[in-house]
């Protein structure tokens, strides 16, 4: 896929759009966007917004201080019921309106250890306790036979203060994902499993705004949803990898070459990269759904993913 033809814009007004996330190579659809002009042909002027916390991001978007955040959809769910640990009571405004991953995570630990049982009475480190993939984290210890109270919990923040912390021997393990799985894999550390091949289907990461933005603003979510997709089909196309890896590195510059290209065969792979076409992944909902139901306080059954998400922005979008 060639890059988008950006008509010259003289005289012509971009939609300027605040997008905020977390730092990491799941970042790569974005970057894409903005510096080879998907986001500019569709008539946006993006600026990526990086975020430490799910609490931070989660309390900024109630605010309006950006309007589209790339987040789990974990967070979305657990905000409109009420269960999010920021302070800021429900939000059944928030929705998603696009997916991208499966949030590629793995759980990294030390590495002394060697398996499951070695976790037992160690320290783990999720972002916030009550949302995001720290339930992944629960389940994955529970489907190998640790249960509540077998290990210990601590909040460290985003993925980044997660990998910096777990290299200061700060925690025993923590869930990671590309390049911060990869840096730890580097620095000797171990990968114990990656988070699909113990719970299934997962939808990570998507887009999310407030549905009253989203409704004023129905062409830039369009024209995002559509950047942001072929972004990621241009990521695929084997003749431009070495490019993808050149913008990846000039986005994350502390990555060597060889970090950027072993991040593109994992991002990029065929079955457990990027959702083609930044389709969400309906089956990795309900995993999402499935997970808050069991751990989720208060406690609650949650069947309905039309409360967390509006495909008609999609269908508009890509018409499918």
């Amino acid at each position: 896929m060639k890059r988008p033809r950006v008509r010259a814009t003289s005289g012509v007004r971009l939609a300027k759009i605040t997008l905020n996330a977390f730092p990491g190579g799941f970042n790569w659809p974005s970057f894409v966007a903005q510096t080879l002009g998907f986001f500019a042909a569709n008539g946006l002027e993006v600026t990526l917004q990086p975020i430490s916390g799910s609490v931070a991001q989660m309390t900024g978007l109630s605010r309006d201080e950006f309007q589209i955040a790339m987040t789990a959809v974990d967070n979305i769910v657990a905000y409109v019921e009420g269960q999010g640990e920021a302070p800021i009571g429900a939000q059944p405004e928030f929705f998603a309106f696009m997916g991208s991953d499966s949030g590629f995570l793995s759980l990294v630990a030390q590495q002394e250890v060697k398996g499951w049982r070695d976790l037992q009475g160690k320290t783990l480190s999720v972002d916030a306790r009550t949302t995001g993939y720290a339930f992944v984290l629960f389940e994955m210890l529970r489907r190998n036979g640790l249960a509540d109270g077998d290990y210990n919990v601590v909040r460290a923040g985003g993925m980044t203060q997660r990998w910096e912390a777990l290299r200061a021997q700060k925690q025993d393990a923590t869930l990671l994902s590309a390049p911060f799985d990869l840096l730890a894999e580097a620095h000797g550390l171990r990968r114990l499993a990656r988070a699909t091949d113990v719970v299934g289907a997962y939808q990570g990461n998507v887009a999310a705004a407030k549905r009253s933005w989203a409704a004023a603003h129905a062409n830039e979510v369009i024209g995002f949803i559509r950047a942001y997709a072929a972004a990621i089909e241009w990521l695929y196309d084997p003749s431009n990898r070495d490019e993808a890896v050149r913008v990846l590195r000039a986005r994350l510059p502390h990555i060597t070459l060889e970090l950027a290209q072993r991040s593109y065969e994992q991002l990029l792979d065929p079955v457990r990269g990027f959702f083609r076409q930044a389709k969400l992944d309906a089956n990795g909902l309900k995993t999402v759904l499935q997970l808050r139901s069991r751990y989720g306080e208060p406690r609650r059954l949650l069947a309905e993913p039309a409360k967390y998400y509006d495909p008609a922005y999609y269908e508009a979008a890509l018409g499918n």
